[in-house]
């Protein structure tokens, strides 16, 4: 079956979902090892969490970047990752869903979420047809993410370096069969008609 280009793929249960975010070792190591954020992680600013772990990879360079050395698998409620979407806007202008520019900049400036639709990426972090999520909190969002929503927090920088070393020996088999298992995500009737193209 082929695969829509606008669809959320994650690892979720019936309460909680999955999303990746890479940050220096002072903020995610504190994070994993307490299951939070800590008071140094700044709720006032935008924060992108993304359902996929190979989007992850492919922004962060395998945990590899400057500042993104510790790469977090977050554990949020189903609820809050709904509200956001709920309250989101698309990061950009698109004519049929917005009246009109002015109008989505209006929208934007409000809104406490943002989603951008980033092609997926394959194994060796090659852009696919169909694209990725990625959800962008901001305010009340980054602030109910933080405090509220996380359930918990674990380092899986490891699993990035392994399956990059499994990637670099050339054994993208092996390598995709370590990946977290991403499945489509059921989501309420009509939650994103505002956010797909």
């Amino acid at each position: 079956m082929e695969e829509p280009e606008y669809r959320i793929r994650a690892r979720s249960t019936d309460t909680t979902v999955i999303v990746y975010q890479a940050y220096p070792p002072e903020i995610g190591l504190p994070a994993a090892h307490e299951g939070r954020f800590p008071a140094a992680w700044k709720r006032d600013r935008m924060t992108w969490i993304k359902p996929s772990f190979l989007w992850m990879m492919y922004r962060s360079g395998w945990g590899a970047k400057e500042g993104q050395e510790v790469v977090l698998a977050v554990e949020i409620t189903r609820e809050g990752f709904e509200w956001a979407l709920k309250h989101a806007c698309l990061s950009h202008y698109e004519r049929g869903l917005h009246a009109d520019p002015g109008a989505w900049k209006r929208q934007l400036k409000r809104a406490p979420a943002r989603v951008q639709w980033d092609p997926e990426r394959d194994v060796r972090l090659r852009p696919l047809a169909h694209r990725s999520l990625q959800l962008g909190l901001a305010g009340e969002a980054a602030r109910r993410y933080a405090d509220e929503w996380t359930v918990s927090v674990t380092d899986v920088t490891a699993l990035a370096h392994e399956v990059h070393g499994l990637v670099r020996d050339g054994d993208p088999k092996a390598a995709r069969r370590l990946l977290p298992r991403e499945l489509p995500y059921s989501v309420p009737e009509g939650l994103l008609d505002h956010l797909r193209p």
